[in-house]
């Protein structure tokens, strides 16, 4: 009918269109241009990366020179043991910034010129998650040198200590997808701070960061099995140390897939009702 009254028929996108403007590589092209931006950001405010360079610092030393030979009678001795729950404790607190940067820039209204340019909705969103990555890399960097300044030695071969490296990067960037989520919810910025410091502290120290968890109340010791950062731990300190692993990498690889799984859609679903 279409062709007898002179109009063209209707056709759907063709195979040139589809391969030209594929939507996954595009929200990737995009989300990884966005991610530059934040990139870029953290380098021209160094200020803001305090948190995973002098923080793991000062844990180590108070903790190392303060309560060491108290806990271990060695100083050295408790360093080997702290430097991965240090390492595991800060790189999930510097999560929180990133929660924190999204909620004040929607404040801003940054998230809003977001809409007006010709981007996938969510780019913004994975490009801020893909930036911070830059984040957990420097604070990994960061402790293991302060801790070889301060006597911490890896006994374990180059290639596993680069796999729990690599495992504490996962770890942190898949976690951020939830102080994403609460950024997303909550109001202002100091109570995306609060809550988060609210869940991730008890964490820390309902584990085996500080102490092994035979030294714990028996309660706790059921919640110190099952915590993600206990799992994190043991698999960072047995690939940086040379002791067994177990089935400790695996529980973390499975938490990391849990945080992708559960808080991702819900950040982005909410990302999407707030701007």
């Amino acid at each position: 009918m279409s062709t007898l009254t002179g109009t063209p028929p209707r056709t759907g996108p063709t195979l040139s269109t589809v391969v030209a403007n594929p939507r996954p590589l595009r929200l990737v092209r995009h989300s990884l241009a966005l991610a530059k931006r934040s990139l870029i950001k953290t380098w021209r405010t160094p200020e803001a990366l305090i948190d995973v360079t002098l923080q793991p610092a000062l844990f180590l030393v108070i903790f190392v020179y303060v309560f060491g030979g108290a806990v271990a009678g060695s100083t050295h001795d408790y360093l080997q043991y702290l430097l991965p729950g240090i390492l595991a404790q800060t790189i999930a607190t510097g999560c929180i910034a990133i929660g924190v940067n999204l909620n004040t820039d929607i404040a801003k209204g940054i998230f809003d010129r977001f809409r007006s340019l010709p981007v996938p909705r969510s780019a913004p969103l994975l490009g801020a998650v893909l930036g911070d990555v830059v984040r957990y890399v420097i604070v990994t960097v960061s402790t293991l040198a302060i801790g070889y300044l301060l006597g911490f030695r890896i006994e374990a071969g180059p290639l596993r200590a680069l796999a729990g490296c690599l495992l504490a990067v996962l770890f942190a960037l898949c976690l951020s997808w939830l102080p994403v989520y609460v950024g997303m919810k909550v109001r202002t910025p100091g109570a995306v701070q609060g809550v988060m410091f609210a869940l991730i502290m008890p964490l820390s120290f309902a584990s085996n960061v500080f102490v092994t968890a035979g030294t714990l109340p028996g309660w706790m010791q059921a919640v110190v099995t099952v915590n993600p950062l206990t799992h994190l731990v043991t698999a960072m300190r047995g690939l940086f140390l040379g002791t067994p692993v177990g089935d400790h990498v695996w529980w973390t690889l499975l938490w990391c897939a849990g945080f992708v799984v559960v808080f991702m859609p819900l950040a982005l679903r909410a990302y999407r009702r707030r701007v």
